[in-house]
Order: C-alpha cells, then sequence, then structure tokens
C-alpha cells in the first residue's frame, strides 16, 4: 500500500496529443515525513504516522513527539497488515515518485463547509406549493413526526449544518505527475475546498528517501573517525630536524 498527504490546488485540464481534454485536479504532495511507526506488540495495531506541511511551531508535547524532526502542521496514520509493512524509519520521506501515471487511487478530501442550510438545499426537498394557502411554506420541510408516536425519531432529515464532511472517492486515476514542483494531476473532481487537505493511496510498493538527519550523524562519524586516523598519523610522522634532536638526547643520556 502507497499512500500520500497533499493540498488540493485548483481544477484544470490536460490535453491529449489526439486532442482530447482530460480535466483534472492538481494535488501539491511535498515530501511527507514517517513521523512513527507503530506495531502490533508495542501499540497493538501496525500503522504508519506521517506528517505533511511546515508548521510555524510545536507545543511542548508535539515537539517531543516530533524529536529531531522539522515542525510538521498535519499528522495522519495509515492502518495496515503486520505483512504490509514497509521497510521504513522515522524520519523518512515520502514524495509523488511513489506513484506512476497510470495508477487508480482512493481520495479523501474534506466537503466544503456551507453553514447552517434549510431542508431544499441540504436535502434537495421540493418543498410545499407557492398558493392556495401556502403563504410563507415555500421552503418549509413538512411534517417530522408521527400523531401517535408523540415525538420526532433520529434520523429525520431536516434543516441543520452542511458540508465539511469526509468524503471518499474511489477508482480515480492518476494523469500526470510533476515531480519538480511536487504535483500529482489526478482526473476528474476532487472533494474539497482549495488548500483542504487531501489523502491519495492507492495499491502498490511504498517508496521512500533516507533520513536527511540519519544520513548527516553518518557522515559526522566518518569525519570524526576520518579526523582520529589523521591524528594518528600526525603523531607517527617525524620531521628529519626532530630525528636529530632525538639522536642528540639519546647521546646526551650516554654520555651522562
Amino acid at each position: 500500500m502507497k499512500f500520500i498527504l497533499g493540498k488540493k490546488l485548483e481544477m484544470t485540464q490536460i490535453f491529449k496529443e489526439d486532442g482530447t481534454v482530460i480535466p483534472v485536479t492538481a494535488v501539491v504532495a511535498t515530501d511527507n515525513v514517517i513521523a512513527q511507526i507503530k506495531t502490533k506488540d508495542k501499540d497493538g495495531y501496525v500503522a504508519v504516522q506521517v506528517g505533511f506541511g511546515h508548521g510555524k511551531h510545536n507545543n511542548k508535547a508535539k515537539a517531543g513527539h516530533l524529536k529531531n524532526l522539522d515542525a510538521i502542521q498535519t499528522l495522519k496514520e495509515f492502518r495496515m497488515k503486520e505483512n504490509e509493512l514497509p521497510e521504513v524509519k522515522r524520519g523518512d520521506k515520502i514524495s509523488v515518485a511513489a506513484f506512476q501515471t497510470g495508477d487508480e487511487v482512493e481520495v479523501i478530501g474534506f466537503s466544503k463547509g456551507r453553514g447552517f442550510q434549510g431542508g431544499v438545499k441540504r436535502h434537495g426537498f421540493h418543498g410545499q406549493k407557492a398558493s392556495h394557502g401556502h403563504k410563507d411554506q415555500e421552503r418549509m420541510p413538512g411534517s417530522i413526526g408521527a400523531g401517535g408516536v408523540q415525538r420526532v425519531f433520529k434520523g429525520v432529515r431536516m434543516a441543520g449544518r452542511m458540508g465539511g464532511d469526509q468524503v471518499t472517492v474511489k477508482g480515480l486515476e492518476i494523469i500526470s505527475i510533476d515531480e519538480e514542483k511536487n504535483i500529482l494531476y489526478i482526473k476528474g473532481a476532487v472533494p474539497g475546498a482549495r488548500n483542504g487537505l487531501i489523502i491519495v493511496s492507492g495499491e502498490g510498493k511504498l517508496e521512500i528517501k533516507k533520513s536527511v538527519f540519519v544520513e548527516a550523524t553518518a557522515v559526522k562519524e566518518e569525519v570524526k573517525a576520518e579526523d582520529v586516523v589523521l591524528e594518528e598519523k600526525k603523531e607517527e610522522t617525524v620531521t628529519p630536524v626532530e630525528e636529530i634532536k632525538i639522536e642528540e638526547a639519546k647521546e646526551e643520556v650516554k654520555s651522562e
């Protein structure tokens, strides 16, 4: 299973060689950082926690959790089976290179918030007649309960908050990938407003980039090792002048 977090940019279109126009949604997915790997022995389930976006600052709890990592704006977990857990380490990065053109993906977004709306807009009610005793009743919902029960049943469609819900769209196709700008062009519409969080996942092996701070630590260790070798070589190296002084000192010792 491969996955990545991104941000919705806009809808646009891509032209094929034969002139066919394909409507696509541009999703920018900068490198995701693996913040934590959860195992069944330690956490009770298997998952990979991924961070996306650069946060301005972290509180103490989040800063402790993201020690040695940059400030991250959003954290999301991806659950998987124990045999599907990829060989990744904390600090590794996931890029758009993990996906390929033609991949079928599942996209999760969050629909636009519409605020408090009536039944006509929220549920598509037809409303009442506009004449014959229906004054000010054109967009009213009508009856909301039975006469004998004397209460309103749960789940009755009424006016209320609309939008802001998690929406999943399956079977979408990746038309093009811009690795330089970290943009995925996904066929069709993707739920959510511009700059909204988008979760893209699909079948296949997850490709990662090596951890930056792990590589830096290894380089530092190599540099330290080289410094030690150089110091040993300096100690072993003796100049001709020093050799003469050593011989003179030995002769003085003998004469005494």
